[in-house]
């Protein structure tokens, strides 16, 4: 069994945060790392030591995996947590940790690689009885076959990138005349994007609710599913809003999901936490779609419903130990929902946005959580992921989570900058939402820009000058943190000069 005492964090901003918290209630050291503009984040400032990593782009930093490896080698670091995003779901980085004598806390790199290819996972569960959506089962290549392919499958089809997500290399075709044009800028835009310009089809199916399921293994062979989240309020296919348990989803169905999604782990050997995502058609069937080997964003629902540290839970397995609890003793309690507070114009087509936050008081009280990494005066950089913060919020059923977060979205002040507060404010008091009948379509078919703000002008210009007095006020009192070479904390960063 491996011994954890010191574990490193290969990530930034609310996810590192969110993983040092956990780790000192554990007892152990943590260090962080850092690029240039992130010298001064709440990550960096709350860990026990911290490392540069270099320039601000993530490629010279979060993304360097020798100079992640060195630090980890000198500062005699057990473990490294990858967090999600960055370096999470990369086999070679997870093979040179092990090659190091670092246990890294996720999957196998085997598992990553079975499960990092959409078509890799098909063929790994296809053993199983998972329904999977009609497509191609090899990837497509340019020419009459592949117009004859998508034929077959009919029309409208999506083409879809074997790696990588977010929306990336995914092309939806109506009709035969777009689809060799569409299936060359799919293939280009997934070769920019992961380096493997591999993709296939599939059937598109109109409507869907996108439903994930938690999983939780160990290196016993023990694995559970800890219930599932509705992730259908998305832009750009990413998910902006999320809710768990879903509307759509009754415990007969529930069982099924949740089955299916052990039986996908158990086909790719897995332990750790990860989620299983499916495709819920209108008629309440569901198709397998991936697996994300590693922490989602979302997971903090999935915690407040289960009562379950999922962060301890991957260090514990990544010791070796068994999974303490079994699926019997996994109860549903209550309802959560996450709004995603991005630095986005939800009016200018969710563009991102920059600036400084000359005003940043998070919402407190009953039933309320906010994992961010940041604080008032910080600038919110171009280099990387526009989220600013998780607003959670749990009740003791959905009506009063929903009544939460519309409170907690009252008391957020944020002014330097668009974000999707008022988005999110939006989707809550919409009837679809608040009926549970909405799908993946909900921004396309119910939101217009400049529907979320119906403040009266004037009240809006009061609001403005208010929260101008605050800034200059705040300005003229606010104590940037201390360098960490200068400060009497300085040795949490000696680190980097090692």
């Amino acid at each position: 069994m491996a011994t954890i005492k010191r574990v490193l964090i290969a990530n930034r901003g609310e996810i590192a945060v969110r993983v040092i918290r956990s780790l000192k209630e554990m007892g152990l050291s943590t260090v962080a790392v850092y690029s240039d503009v992130d010298r001064n984040a709440p990550h960096v400032l709350l860990a026990d030591q911290a490392v540069s990593l270099g320039p601000a782009p993530s490629t010279e930093s979060y993304l360097n995996q020798h100079k992640i490896l060195d630090a980890c080698r000198k500062l005699k670091v057990d473990a490294i947590h990858p967090g999600y995003g960055f370096l999470s779901e990369n086999a070679v980085f997870a093979r040179e940790v092990a090659k190091a004598g670092i246990t890294f806390i996720g999957p196998s790199p085997e598992s990553m690689e079975i499960m990092g290819s959409k078509l890799n996972a098909k063929a790994a569960v296809s053993s199983y009885d998972i329904p999977l959506i009609p497509g191609t089962s090899e990837p497509v290549k340019e020419g009459p076959d592949a117009l004859e392919q998508a034929a077959q499958i009919g029309y409208p089809l999506l083409i879809k990138a074997s790696a990588g997500g977010g929306g990336k290399g995914m092309r939806l075709v109506e009709s035969p005349d777009d689809f060799l044009s569409q299936l060359n800028r799919a293939k280009s835009e997934a070769t920019t994007a992961f380096g493997d310009g591999s993709v296939f089809l599939e059937k598109f199916i109109s409507a869907p609710r996108h439903i994930e399921v938690q999983i939780l293994g160990d290196q016993h062979g023990n694995v559970v599913y800890l219930f599932e989240r509705e992730c259908s309020i998305q832009r750009r296919h990413q998910k902006v809003i999320e809710e768990a348990p879903s509307m759509a989803v009754d415990d007969r169905l529930r069982r099924k999901m949740g089955t299916a999604a052990v039986q996908v782990a158990q086909a790719a050997g897995y332990y750790g936490a990860g989620t299983v995502e499916f495709m819920l058609d209108p008629d309440g069937n569901f198709y397998f779609l991936e697996m994300n080997t590693r922490l989602q964003v979302e997971h903090p629902i999935t915690e407040l419903i289960t009562g379950t540290d999922l962060v301890k839970e991957q260090v514990s397995v990544a010791q070796g130990n068994p999974l303490t609890f079994k699926q019997e003793d996994l109860k549903l309690n209550g309802h959560a929902i996450e709004c995603r507070i991005y630095a986005e114009d939800p009016d200018n087509n969710f563009l991102p946005d920059v600036g400084t936050l000359n005003l940043y008081q998070r919402p407190q009280g009953p039933g309320i959580r906010v994992d961010d990494g940041y604080y008032q005066g910080m600038e919110v950089p171009i280099y990387y992921d526009p989220m600013i913060a998780k607003l959670i919020v749990y009740g003791k059923d959905r009506t009063e989570a929903i009544q939460r977060m519309l409170r907690a979205i009252d008391e957020y002040r944020i002014n330097g900058l668009r974000t999707t507060l008022e988005f999110c404010r939006f989707v809550m008091n919409h009837q679809a939402f608040r009926s549970g009948s909405y799908n993946t379509n909900f921004i396309q078919d119910h939101f217009r820009p400049n529907q979320q703000n119906n403040v009266d002008p004037g009240l809006q210009k009061v609001a403005a000058a208010f929260a101008a007095h605050i800034t200059a006020t705040s300005q003229k009192s606010f104590k940037k943190p201390p360098n960490a070479e200068t400060s009497s904390n300085s040795w949490r960063l000696r680190a980097k000069d090692q």
